[in-house]
């Protein structure tokens, strides 16, 4: 099964752009929502992560991962893997 990996970014943030860089190294396909400027979109991306508002936020299969420090985290742990397999 392919999972379902999202990512809420501005453009030039480079938080979004590590994290994205990731993904990209372990072959995964994402679904990037560039918010810039969006303020509903923001408020969106916020509620969904539980009124995490610094960017990027990233969800795998509908879960929340966090952003680039938490999906790197789970990287360096060997979670990540797991949670991109399923």
């Amino acid at each position: 099964m392919t999972p379902k990996v999202e990512i809420y970014t501005w453009r030039t943030c480079p938080f979004c752009i590590r994290a994205k860089a990731l993904l990209k190294r372990k072959g995964v396909d994402f679904t990037e929502y560039a918010i810039d400027g969006d303020r509903a979109a923001r408020d969106r991306m916020t509620d969904r992560a539980n009124g995490g508002h610094t960017l990027p936020q990233i969800f795998i299969n509908d879960q929340h991962i966090g952003g680039c420090d938490e999906i790197h985290a789970l990287e360096a742990q060997g979670q990540l893997d797991p949670l991109l397999a399923k």
